[in-house]
């Protein structure tokens, strides 16, 4: 695991969690970006099982059956929506009476008839057995009351944490903590650095364009070493 980077002279150096030291040319970044979590001993509980935090990954799994997602962003309407498509209900739980995300993707969650809203409401444990996910117990923050919702999947979208702190001060970093890269190219603020997939994508967090920005990658870096 690589723990410290220095990009500031070439050869570039990597420091490795074993003590050892790399020294490089070029320097592909693709360590990629984290689902943030509600932190529930049962969610880890059922990780794979059930829960999952990429819809338009897991959501086929679930077709036909009901299924809950957390969120109120633009990232939970589209996988709600998308999600809406293949399950026959989707419990929408939000901590407040309103959505954040953008007027259209409100509309649009607002107006699926399989989508229902749990506003004012927090997942307090997911419920399983052996077989993974059977419910989530929701807890209506202006109430008190708790309920158990009957589902088969559990999905988190409250957004992704980029993996570059250790890449902090090395190159340039948007609002996000995503790396920057030039339009159309996978090239950072630093000559012979390349970065690709959810390292630097937070729109699209797809396997396949995470592979599409690599393969970009390894030719620009193939370029920037012919040169």
């Amino acid at each position: 695991v690589v723990t410290k980077v220095d990009f500031s002279k070439r050869p570039f150096t990597v420091e490795a969690d074993d003590g050892k030291t790399l020294t490089a040319d070029t320097v592909i970044l693709s360590t990629g970006a984290s689902a943030k979590w509600l932190g529930l001993e049962s969610e880890k509980k059922y990780m794979g099982q059930g829960v999952s935090g990429c819809a338009t990954c897991d959501g086929f799994f679930y077709r036909g059956k009901d299924v809950a997602i957390v969120g109120g962003g633009d990232t939970a309407a589209e996988e709600a929506t998308y999600l809406a498509k293949l399950c026959k209900k989707v419990y929408m739980i939000h901590r407040r009476d309103s959505l954040r995300a953008s007027k259209a993707m409100q509309h649009k969650v607002l107006n699926t008839p399989n989508i229902e809203m749990v506003w004012n409401s927090v997942p307090e444990e997911v419920l399983g057995d052996a077989n993974g996910v059977t419910g989530v117990r929701v807890r209506n923050v202006v109430t008190g009351e708790s309920r158990d919702l009957s589902v088969w999947g559990f999905f988190v979208a409250i957004g992704h944490k980029p993996n570059t702190e250790i890449f902090r001060g090395q190159v340039d970093l948007d609002e996000m903590g995503y790396v920057k890269t030039f339009p159309g190219t996978t090239t950072t603020s630093v000559q012979g650095v390349f970065a690709c997939g959810d390292v630097q994508d937070h729109h699209y967090r797809q396997a396949i364009t995470a592979a599409g920005t690599g393969c970009m990658a390894a030719i620009e870096a193939e370029r920037f070493l012919g040169s």
